[in-house]
């Protein structure tokens, strides 16, 4: 079975514990088991938190569950650009897949409990899908 882990924003924790329990049951469905949980500020963390996961041998591959509302400015916009694109370098970069579940950038708030368990269930089905 492979170990995979899961890097989760604290900004929204309410909201990401549901997704954590989603990717867990997708996970066990999966054939892959969650043996690391690392939770960081907010997305912005996220990077960093992964690249230390992926470094480790025995992990197999890394979800990133958040949320990034929309605000007032184009702040949250502009940080999820480049955490996502921070996310795809360390991808090819360890060569190890990183499932994106991080709901946005510039999710509403009416939108964001409707994706709480497509976005979870999507980050760990592309490990599973680029582990294979």
């Amino acid at each position: 079975m492979n170990s995979i882990a899961l890097v989760c924003g604290s900004f929204h924790k309410k909201e990401v514990e549901e997704m954590i329990s989603h990717a867990e049951s997708e996970a066990a469905e999966c054939g892959l088991e969650i043996t690391d949980v690392v939770w960081v500020p907010g997305s912005m963390e996220a990077p960093l938190a992964t690249a230390r996961l992926l470094e480790n041998e025995r992990i197999a591959g890394v979800a990133c569950l958040g949320i990034i509302e929309k605000g007032q400015t184009s702040h949250g916009l502009a940080m999820g650009q480049a955490v996502i694109k921070s996310l795809v370098d360390l991808q090819i970069g360890y060569d190890k897949p990183v499932g994106l579940g991080i709901i946005g950038p510039g999710a509403e708030p009416e939108h964001i409990e409707s994706r709480l368990e497509p976005h979870a269930r999507a980050a760990i089905k592309a490990i599973q899908a680029m582990i294979e």
